[in-house]
């Protein structure tokens, strides 16, 4: 039997899962942000501030980021458009969305657009981990049909193996790989960001993009509710692999074009 997508009722209210695990996972990126933005001079304030634009902002065109890949069901269907507690956000959409917000937020305070992202990169894949969750309540993110037998060997606790249960068929836990990858993205960056003499300011952006378009690229071709273009072609893909490379390509030409670019962290490692 699937789980409940609804938490709780409050009233007339229904509180959905998927609202709770986005709602967490942003909590937590902003207060690990505001730990490490101390220590390069971004006050806590301007952290607040651009969350205030960039939330509404990612949301919003996350919504129409799936919306227009998917507008043969929903010119039909008008009056679902606003239901994103349904599910049917898509990630890339809030990126791009949040990208743009804190670019201009940026440029308006005169605080260093790269400095800003490199402080939030390892926070907002930390947030993609958890807000995985959200679409195994509501069973979607999934894959491609398997057997009973594979999940179990997988050793998965029974409530995983159970919500996998879709369409009259087990299918292979697509949320689940991408949660871990993204977790094991924000131990890394986490752990690089630190290292003395290392990163200069960029790089952690860039890093977190080049792992994370990585991992999307495979974890797409794995599902079967992926959002398709002509001839089926999967849209995720597609931004992946040219974010891949474009990323790359940026950290080779920023390292050897600009010899003077400021190190994220310098002398000693600073712990948040």
């Amino acid at each position: 039997m699937a789980l409940n997508p609804i938490a709780i009722h409050i009233g007339g209210i229904q509180v959905h899962w998927y609202g709770i695990f986005i709602a967490s996972a942003v909590m937590l990126a902003v207060y690990l942000s505001i730990l490490e933005g101390k220590h390069h001079g971004i006050e806590s304030d301007n952290i607040y501030d651009m969350i205030l634009l960039a939330l509404p902002t990612a949301v919003i065109c996350a919504r129409i980021y799936y919306v227009a890949f998917q507008w043969g069901y929903y010119q039909n269907h008008l009056d679902e458009i606003i239901r994103i507690w349904d599910g049917g956000i898509a990630i890339y959409g809030a990126l791009i969305g949040s990208a743009i917000v804190v670019y201009l937020y940026c440029r308006n305070k005169f605080i260093p657009v790269w400095l800003m992202l490199d402080v939030i990169a390892p926070t907002v894949i930390l947030g993609q981990a958890i807000g995985r969750w959200g679409n195994f309540m509501n069973q979607e993110a999934f894959g491609q049909i398997t057997s009973l037998s594979f999940l179990n060997s997988l050793h998965l606790p029974h409530f995983i193996i159970q919500q996998m249960f879709i369409q009259g068929a087990y299918r292979q836990p697509t949320f689940l790989y991408e949660s871990i990858w993204s977790l094991l993205g924000f131990v890394i960056l986490m752990n690089l960001r630190h290292v003395p003499n290392f990163l200069k300011r960029g790089e952690t952006t860039l890093l977190y993009i080049v792992w994370y378009a990585f991992g999307r690229f495979f974890v797409e071709g794995m599902r079967t509710d992926s959002l398709v273009v002509f001839y089926d072609i999967r849209v995720s893909q597609i931004l992946s692999f040219i974010l891949f490379f474009v990323a790359i390509i940026l950290l080779i030409y920023r390292r050897r074009k600009y010899n003077d670019l400021p190190l994220y962290c310098k002398d000693k490692i600073v712990n948040i």
